[in-house]
């Protein structure tokens, strides 16, 4: 028969109060209690009833989270690391996608799924900012991602700067005429247009000059676009000892044409990515990258969102990630001098 709260009451000594106490983590427990308490659900291998346990407060126990692609590497490792995180706290998550399509998500928004969650995490790519009255909603959210929409939890990363530090880790190797891959030329918010702005600024700082040549667009941020990007750059006869790839797909299918091509990388051109996903350490060579805290976005965003769906009244909050630069063979082997 499966142990119930009775079996650990009596294991521990203490009232049925008091285990639900312990269980529920609820501060007014003096230590030694909370550590009988704990002993005998150890020694008895009781199990909380969540689902029972979330009816009585009136919640599902379970999460939304929105995501634009799960194709794309970086979304579907994102997804893996809040999915861990939720579980570790007792929540599970129901995924979908929206294409980044303006009407799917309007529809995630007000989807007849939200009935079935006490809470959502959103992705928006194609709702633009001064759509702010659509997050109007009548139930916790948390944002992720680039795009603002005033007053709501909001947990993102350092694009900017993260971009900027990994254009200067290519100056830093040697690197003089750096392209970059995957342009939205006419953005005015997004990852785009923010980690080009990084790079621009990294340049700046740099003291080199911009060369709209160097600049390489891409619509989806996939492997194949990336492909096609330094497949133009090199077929325009454009000269570059660097790229900078606005994601790590782009970058990897940049790599790919470059081995084709017989360029040595990264002797005669360093290569360095963004989002630091599972492939960037199996590519050839191995791919240098921004880590831009996933990790830190799933489990910031997941614990804001339940302390909404807790009650927290607190004023909307905003956090931006902390970034590293991973260096990997890509940018770092036997640079020749230019």
């Amino acid at each position: 028969m499966a142990v119930t709260m009775h079996d650990v009451a009596r294991r521990a000594g203490v009232s049925i109060k008091t285990v639900s106490n312990v269980v529920n983590d609820y501060p007014h427990v003096r230590a030694e209690t909370r550590r009988r308490v704990q002993e005998a659900i150890d020694s008895l291998g009781y199990r909380l009833n969540t689902t029972a346990r979330n009816l009585r407060q009136g919640r599902t126990g379970m999460i939304g989270l929105a995501l634009p692609e799960l194709s794309l590497p970086y979304f579907a490792e994102l997804a893996d690391s809040v999915m861990r995180a939720a579980e570790e706290r007792g929540v599970v998550v129901l995924l979908e996608q929206t294409g980044a399509q303006r009407e799917r998500e309007l529809q995630a928004l007000d989807s007849p799924q939200r009935r079935l969650t006490d809470g959502l995490l959103f992705s928006p790519l194609a709702l633009e900012p001064e759509e702010t009255d659509r997050l109007e909603v009548d139930y916790p959210m948390v944002l992720l991602g680039e795009r603002m929409f005033g007053p709501v939890d909001h947990v993102t990363m350092a694009n900017v700067e993260a971009s900027r530090a990994a254009t200067l880790h290519l100056v830093e190797r040697g690197c003089r005429r750096i392209a970059v891959i995957g342009a939205h030329p006419g953005e005015t918010m997004g990852s785009a247009r923010l980690r080009f702005d990084g790079y621009r600024r990294a340049l700046a700082e740099a003291g080199l000059p911009f060369d709209p040549d160097l600049v390489a667009e891409a619509g989806l941020w996939h492997r194949s676009t990336g492909a096609a990007a330094m497949t133009r750059l090199l077929d325009a006869g454009t000269v570059m000892d660097g790229v900078f790839g606005m994601n790590d797909a782009l970058a990897l299918g940049a790599l790919h044409v470059l081995h084709s091509r017989g360029v040595p990388v990264p002797q005669d051109v360093a290569v360095i990515g963004f989002d630091d996903i599972d492939d960037a350490r199996y590519s050839e060579p191995l791919l240098s990258s921004v880590a831009p805290g996933r990790e830190q976005i799933a489990r910031t965003a997941v614990d804001m969102l339940l302390e909404r769906i807790e009650g927290s009244t607190v004023e909307p909050r905003r956090v931006v990630a902390s970034f590293e630069i991973v260096a990997r063979e890509s940018s770092l082997l036997g640079r020749r001098a230019h």
